[in-house]
């Protein structure tokens, strides 16, 4: 029996691809790979993350404990760092075995049609596997599209993803996905809707995702511009029941237009902010084309769009050159806004971007100190916001793994993460949406890491 194992380092963009990744081979007649089997998985998928120097150093963990605890099994690398780094990574290799293959991140679509060559060549044995593997990569190396990725099972998550753009054409000093990327580009609103309809056939929720998902443009749209907007608007519109979930946006791309189409009952409250800093010195050098005020403008009108929606933000601890003081003001930014969730990174050179040979290195000692002060204004932000929301009415999607007989894991439309609590005595498929009431009888604490709180069904 043919078996796959996928390893998703990295973005929502990533988590997409190796869904695709995994329906096309389970659907091949492959089985996922048992953990617990010392068998070694015929294929291995690792779809890699270079956002930070940390995500380069896993990628490069990942791919050699593959090679070591699976030596009979092909192992490939994709990805952003596959991309940027493929000599690199083939000298992970040492054996010299010729059973790793790198697909740059630009040719990752072609790993789409491998499982057909397993299973058509699996018989012939490994020597004439590995020929027709390297046959098969050296003449696919023409990127077969951006948008091919679109699973019609989701094996990993209850949500499903839908892939809208890719790329982009900013030009941040510290980013390195765009390098590895490519330029914007974007799916056809009408293929778009397409797959949406289909994902509404099975699904409650879909996450419309990109890399940069602001710069998504069709000129076939009712706007002049045909952005975002104007794409959320065409699918409200040609959708009946699924609802819609957004990744990162740049906060000069929430206007009161825009605001306005969010306000829809099928948007979730959940909207994640791409904010980076809230010093206009350290914005400019960033290449970010915004200020303080217009990260409070756009979280003013993301909540005048939901009640209360979970706001969550990016900030980069320690770019080259930020002072004391202007740490201190993106992170007093950060404490009057009331984030719920700040995702904090601490600066990493990355080769190839502008701000890799700025001057004003921040030692690293003191990176971490703003690192944790950031870590504890995040933890105090999600406290404050599940405490408003204790007591309050929710819709819950459940998600995989029942905890108990009576509770199972789910996740609100304001995106807490809940052990719920619910009638009968059968535990609610994966996918099913509940009405629910957050708990207020019990202690935040007295939860693990798992979960922000319990609900019961209403």
């Amino acid at each position: 029996m043919l078996s796959v194992l996928i390893h998703t380092l990295g973005c929502k963009l990533n988590q997409l691809e190796s869904e695709a990744f995994t329906d096309v081979f389970l659907r091949a007649g492959f089985v996922l790979h048992n953990p617990l089997n010392k068998i070694s998985p015929s294929v291995i998928v690792i779809n890699t993350c270079t956002v930070t120097s940390k995500a380069d150093q896993k990628a490069r963990r990942v791919i050699r404990k593959q090679l070591r605890d699976y030596p009979d099994s092909v192992i490939i690398v994709t990805g952003c760092y596959a991309q940027l780094e493929e000599t690199g990574i083939n000298a992970l290799d040492s054996s010299l075995s010729g059973r790793l293959f790198v697909f740059k991140g630009m040719e990752k679509e072609n790993i789409l049609s491998l499982p057909r060559l397993f299973k058509t060549d699996n018989k012939k044995g490994r020597a004439e596997l590995l020929s027709a593997l390297k046959t098969y990569r050296e003449d696919s190396a023409e990127n077969a599209g951006a948008f091919q990725f679109s699973p019609e099972k989701f094996s990993g998550h209850t949500r499903s993803f839908l892939k809208i753009q890719d790329g982009c054409d900013k030009h941040c000093a510290y980013c390195r996905i765009r390098l590895a990327r490519g330029p914007s580009v974007s799916l056809a609103s009408g293929i778009v809707l397409e797959r949406l309809r289909i994902l509404e056939e099975n699904h409650a929720e879909a996450v419309l995702t990109g890399v940069n998902i602001c710069q998504y443009r069709d000129a076939k749209l009712s706007d002049a511009a045909g952005g975002l907007g104007a794409l959320l608007e065409y699918l409200l519109g040609g959708t009946a029941n699924i609802s819609l979930r957004l990744s990162s946006l740049s906060p000069d791309s929430v206007n009161e237009r825009f605001s306005r189409i969010l306000s829809d009952k099928r948007l979730r409250p959940h909207f994640h902010l791409s904010v980076q800093s809230g010093s206009k010195e350290i914005l400019d050098k960033m290449g970010r084309s915004y200020n303080a005020d217009t990260i409070r403008n756009a979280a003013a009108l993301l909540r005048r769009a939901k009640d209360d929606p979970f706001l969550a933000c990016d900030i980069i601890a320690g770019f080259p050159g930020e002072t004391e003081a202007e740490f201190r003001e993106t992170l007093e930014l950060c404490r009057e806004i009331g984030f719920a969730w700040i995702h904090v990174f601490p600066y990493s050179k990355r080769p190839g971007t502008k701000a890799f040979s700025f001057p004003g290195t921040v030692p690293e000692r003191e990176i971490s100190r703003r690192v944790r002060l950031f870590t504890d204004l995040a933890w105090q932000g999600r406290a404050d916001y599940i405490n408003r929301w204790l007591g309050r009415e929710v819709k819950v999607l459940i998600e995989n793994g029942a905890r108990t007989k009576t509770a199972c894991k789910g996740v609100s439309e304001n995106y807490l993460k809940l052990l719920v609590q619910y009638k009968g005595g059968k535990t609610p498929p994966p996918g099913t949406v509940l009405s629910c009431r957050i708990l207020k009888n019990r202690k935040i604490d007295d939860y693990n890491k798992d979960f922000d709180a319990a609900a019961e069904e209403i």
